[in-house]
């Protein structure tokens, strides 16, 4: 990693996160209230959310560190629609299972401390039924101020879950240039990774839920 220090991660010991020598645990939380807490007071690079906790639960937890630094990688049991959406719209920047491999979730935790999202193409599918189920929005369309027309190809291709590699060979692009649009339009929108592009996507119109 690039890193002039190790991701520190307010986290139990569980699933082996202490065994790569590349992060620090620096604290656990039993609530939702007591993870702000411990963010507040060890300010980590990236906090491992539970969805479901007592007093606070993950998704208000999470919506409360929006303004933290922080990195959030939900964890859950439940694989369900409401809360991959929930908690992409709170913030977090990826969203794992709890029976993640314990080699999956370490480098899961290394991606999004670098700054990159954890929405794999099945995740964004899912997300795209959610957006299906949910009725249209009361409030005028996100505008996508300053978006290029190369930028808004990007854009929809990384709602429709493709990776920066498809998205290279599908506009005839180095990945390198893809990259650079990707950063463009994270400035534009104002948004903190590619979760949050995809959602900007769909509450845009730029891409329907169906199409």
């Amino acid at each position: 990693m690039s890193r002039e220090r190790h991701p520190r991660v307010p986290f139990p010991g569980r699933s082996g996160v202490e065994s790569d020598p590349g992060l620090t645990v620096v604290g656990e939380a039993a609530t939702g209230a007591e993870a702000v807490e411990v963010v507040r007071r060890e300010n980590p690079d990236v906090v491992l959310m539970d969805i479901r906790m007592s007093d606070v639960d993950g998704i208000e937890a999470t919506r409360r560190l929006a303004d933290f630094p922080c990195r959030v990688l939900i964890l859950t049991t439940f694989d369900l629609d409401e809360y991959v959406y929930a908690a992409l719209r709170a913030g977090a920047g990826g969203f794992l299972l709890k029976d993640t491999p314990p080699g999956d979730l370490l480098s899961a935790i290394h991606r999004v401390a670098e700054g990159g999202a954890l929405l794999s193409p099945s995740v964004t599918r899912r997300l795209i039924t959610e957006f299906a189920r949910l009725p249209g929005p009361s409030a005028p369309p996100r505008e996508l101020t300053g978006v290029t027309e190369r930028e808004r190809e990007v854009l929809t291709l990384i709602a429709r879950g493709s990776s920066n590699t498809e998205i290279a060979q599908r506009l005839v692009l180095s990945q390198a240039t893809v990259k650079t649009h990707i950063g463009r339009l994270l400035a534009k929108l104002q948004a903190r990774d590619r979760a949050q592009l995809v959602i900007a996507a769909y509450e845009s119109g730029l891409v329907k839920a169906n199409s």
